[in-house]
């Protein structure tokens, strides 16, 4: 078990590009859908939480499956697996080449991956709006929350995704406090 955690995680880290919002439908197609290590649902709150907490969101994710399929050394074997190739890329390329942005032939390949990273980002928001609880609060969240940072975008306001995150927390919190206290006097009425 630990071996394909490690395995798995360290092939992920190899062939994605463009950090951890990439990486999160590769992980997704692995370790929901092949592997079944973790369901959907589980998937989705990994990276709510991961994206909360410090550190790449890629490695929180590791961690979690790791640590879901066999405890501590589960959560390090794929947390290893996920940071060992880009460390070993960074690693040979600091040692072999001073200018190696400057190489024309690597110059375009990056531009070309950065569509594909635009395009593994969109998908996976796409797969989690699809598999979303449907209520009417998380769909007015996402709504507003989208909203908000097409504008932040568009009119280059400095404003950070994290105040986004907390303002959409507290906007759920207060609204689930408050039905849960008109569901407690609507109980105290019978």
């Amino acid at each position: 078990m630990l071996l394909d955690l490690f395995l798995t995680f360290m092939k992920i880290g190899f062939f994605t590009f463009g950090g951890g919002y990439a990486m999160i439908s590769i992980i997704e197609n692995n370790c929901v859908e092949r592997k079944q290590w973790i369901t959907h649902d589980e998937m989705m709150n990994v990276t709510v939480i991961a994206e909360s907490t410090p550190g790449p969101i890629a490695i929180n994710c590791a961690t979690f499956v790791g640590y879901k399929q066999a405890g501590f050394p589960g959560a390090a074997a794929a947390t290893f697996g996920i940071i060992v190739p880009s460390f070993a890329v960074i690693y040979i390329i600091s040692m072999f080449l001073d200018h190696f942005l400057e190489i024309t032939v690597i110059t375009h390949a990056f531009q070309g991956i950065k569509i594909a990273v635009g395009i593994l980002i969109l998908k996976a928001g796409i797969t989690m709006v699809k598999k979303m609880q449907k209520g009417t609060l998380s769909q007015m969240i996402m709504l507003c929350s989208f909203l908000a940072m097409l504008a932040i975008n568009i009119f280059a306001w400095n404003f950070s995704s994290i105040s986004l995150m907390l303002a959409a927390v507290i906007v759920s919190l207060f609204i689930f406090i408050a039905k849960d206290r008109q569901k407690q006097k609507g109980g105290a009425k019978r």
